[in-house]
């Protein structure tokens, strides 16, 4: 007879109630009662599953059916672990994923992504041994399994790459990582996508003896609905709710149809009829479903004035909502919620004091046979931050040289300069000869108005006009000092007109000009057998207490840039490892055999520390051979602070990890704290000439304090005692452990 209410009360009667227990539900392989999961906010949620139960025994290939974006793929993240519905109950293999003594995650449960979700650059035989190490497989285990599969899945040369085999090989080898540990339920998201029919049919038989023979429970979805017909169950899901959830046979006997598609089409419609408003279309299809008599139904024998639903406990029987929101073949219970278990919650201990060994190998192992595979890309990180360090030490801080500067010498013209002497009668030509030893290029002009232009027009920095009559006004101020007259005073003194836009040529040029003419002079004075320290400035300036006279801009930046280089390389090479793995599908799976996320943190840092320190040691050794760099004090309290702001580093890239998305967005976030940070933290300028309040943000800077430790040592010769040194190893700890926290925090909550 057609679906009516009117029949309502006679299906009612035919059905006999039963409540079910705990014990029951854990009986089977999934149980999952009330399930509700959303996205978004709570005033503008995204509803992916609602009011959803599903009931998969033990020893059953269930089939989940459903179309794209129907929540299947959330479904089964929940039920291995990785996500949390937001309410309702959930059981897989007799516990709650995720709580202590479940064993989940862990290797009792196969799961097998849409994604390939494995490393390209590993062998086929390589990939099974990292995955059986993780399930606590030995290697002659991994070995006598891979050999079984290869056979039954038809796999290709073990030995050969993943990235070189076609898109069918790698689904195979995917799905045989899944199998290989042979656990007790297998999750498999789209299987047998790709594959020829000989071979899929070879994998349905195979699911079907193990489950038979090990009574291994088998949850799949498929895009070929036919396909389940050979399922022991299947659920037909839409719009995240379960409608049916009964074997193939029975479901194409209830619905008289050859197929499961067309069961599935009248399931849909007759769920849009539980509203309330309901579309003539809809009653015409829905009016040829005829139900059959003597459903047995156990759970349906409740008052509907006490609650919105009448259920089916294990999927027996129909299922209509007061509200007229739903329709469904699958037990919605009515009976009231079950008391919570005691639930153990995780603490930071349970995360810090417990790495298992043979996790950590296969982990340790898997970090580096992905270094040496991809040896290019690892030689170009290595030799990065030593290309880094030779163009800054090549290009920054050195004493410009071949100026070019526009000369007027009225007195001289173009006649050569005599030699220095106390009756000389060109001095100023001796002077711009002492000039010319400073690398300057000199330039000569007829007039000071060419001189002058020169400069306007940006071919020459400054130009340096020599009056007529110079030497004779500059002899007559010797002489008479104060007492000199306002023409000798005039005619002694040279004129220069530089272009100060460029700040850092500008006052070289005036140290040129001022060293020049103070040598020139005291050697006058010498010819002239007068005390050459006559005319010399009443200031003197002693040997330096710490550096030399010779200390140019790059033996100060030095310290900020090697400190730099260690952080960020640091940071955006575990940031990106991080990422790439996590979001290729390969971490998730990791996770789900058992690894804990500390277990994965701690594998990147063994192996992340390794390449950073051989980049340190690479570009120290660059620095102290190649370019002779200084390093006054100890080398070992200059390696370690390197290392610790490397270290640093590395903990900071695994938070942008933990924060992030994906690589762009990590990128984004290094490249946005670069230059604060070099700006900021005395790499390039001295924090004492910023404003006072960006002086105090400064000091509390992860590399503020490192940078200026590192240049005590190096330049100072300074150990530990002294207060620069120590507060910069105590702020690199600092913030190490603040980055670690945050991190671990971040995974412990941060869900998906």
């Amino acid at each position: 007879m057609p679906y009516s209410a009117g029949s309502l009360e006679m299906r009612r009667q035919q059905l006999i109630s039963q409540r079910s227990t705990v014990e029951m539900r854990k009986g089977h392989a999934v149980s999952v009662r009330r399930a509700y999961k959303r996205y978004g906010t709570k005033r503008s949620p995204i509803v992916i599953l609602e009011n959803l139960n599903m009931t998969v025994p033990k020893g059953t290939i269930y089939g989940l059916l459903g179309s794209s974006g129907c929540g299947k793929t959330t479904l089964l993240s929940c039920i291995i672990g990785r996500k949390k519905f937001n309410s309702g109950e959930l059981w897989v293999l007799g516990g709650s994923p995720g709580s202590k003594g479940s064993g989940l995650p862990g290797p009792r449960i196969g799961y097998m992504p849409q994604e390939i979700a494995l490393y390209n650059e590993f062998t086929i035989r390589e990939t099974m041994k990292y995955f059986g190490w993780i399930a606590k497989m030995s290697t002659e285990d991994v070995e006598d399994r891979l050999c079984f599969l290869t056979n039954l899945l038809m796999l290709p040369d073990i030995d050969r790459k993943v990235k070189n085999l076609s898109g069918g090989q790698q689904r195979r080898v995917s799905f045989a990582t899944v199998l290989l540990h042979e656990p007790e339920l297998l999750i498999l998201d789209e299987p047998t996508v790709g594959l020829d029919p000989l071979l899929r049919e070879t994998i349905w038989n195979h699911l079907t003896e193990i489950t038979k023979d090990r009574s291994t429970t088998v949850i799949l979805t498929t895009h070929y609905i036919e396909e389940t017909r050979q399922a022991g169950l299947i659920g037909l899901m839409r719009s995240g709710y379960i409608m049916a959830e009964e074997s193939p046979a029975s479901i194409l006997s209830r619905f008289e149809t050859d197929t499961l598609e067309d069961a599935f089409l009248k399931l849909s419609i007759m769920q849009n009829m539980g509203r309330r408003k309901r579309s003539i279309a809809a009653r015409a299809v829905a009016s040829a479903v005829v139900l059959p008599s003597g459903i047995v139904n156990q759970a349906l024998d409740v008052d509907d004035d006490h609650h919105h639903e009448i259920s089916a406990e294990f999927g027996d029987g129909l299922t209509t909502s007061k509200t007229g929101r739903r329709f469904s073949l699958v037990a919605q219970e009515a009976i009231p919620q079950l008391p919570q278990e005691p639930v153990h919650k995780a603490e930071l201990g349970d995360y810090l004091l417990h790495l298992e060994p043979r996790h950590m190998k296969a982990l340790i192992w898997k970090n580096f046979l992905w270094i040496l595979r991809n040896w290019p890309i690892m030689l170009t990180v290595i030799a990065l931050p030593v290309t880094q360090f030779a163009i800054f030490y090549l290009a920054v801080g050195h004493t410009p040289t071949n100026l070019n500067i526009a000369i007027v010498d009225y007195e001289s013209g173009d006649r050569d300069c005599h030699p220095l002497s106390c009756n000389g009668t060109r001095l100023g030509c001796n002077y711009l000869e002492y000039l010319k030893k400073k690398k300057i290029h000199l330039i000569r002009y007829e007039t000071e108005g060419d001189a002058i232009d020169a400069v306007n027009r940006g071919e020459t920095y400054a130009s340096v006009i020599v009056k007529e009559n110079y030497t004779t006004a500059l002899k007559a101020r010797i002489s008479n000092g104060r007492r000199s007259d306002e023409w000798d005073m005039f005619h002694s003194t040279i004129d220069v007109y530089r272009d100060a836009s460029v700040k850092d040529i500008s006052t070289f040029l005036r140290f040129y000009f001022y060293d020049s003419f103070m040598t020139f002079i005291a050697d006058y004075m010498d010819s002239c057998e007068l005390n050459r320290n006559a005319l010399k400035l009443p200031l003197q300036w002693n040997a330096p207490v710490y550096g030399t006279v010779e200390t140019d801009f790059t033996e100060f930046a030095t310290p900020g840039v090697l400190i730099t280089i260690a952080f960020f390389l640091a940071a955006a090479l575990t940031a990106v490892a991080m990422l790439v793995e996590r979001n290729e599908g390969i971490l998730e799976r990791s996770l789900v055999m058992g690894v804990s996320p500390v277990e994965v943190l701690t594998s990147h840092v063994v192996s992340e520390f390794v390449l950073m320190m051989i980049q340190i040691v690479a570009v120290t050794c660059c620095g102290l051979f190649i370019f002779r760099m200084k390093v006054m004090g100890s080398l070992v309290l200059f390696i370690i602070l390197l290392s610790l702001s490397g270290f640093c580093g590395m903990w900071f890239g695994f938070a942008l990890s933990s924060m992030c998305d994906n690589e762009t967005s990590a990128a984004y976030i290094l490249l946005g704290s670069f230059f604060p940070l070099i700006l900021l933290c005395g790499v390039i300028w001295p924090i004492e000439g910023m404003v006072h309040g960006l002086q105090l943000v400064a000091q509390v800077l992860p590399l503020t304090q490192p940078v200026e430790g590192l240049r005590s040592i190096m330049q100072r010769g300074w150990s530990m005692r002294k207060p620069p040194v120590y507060h910069g190893y105590i702020t690199i700890s600092m913030w190490t452990l603040l980055f670690i926290i945050f991190s671990v925090v971040l995974i412990k909550y941060k869900r998906g």
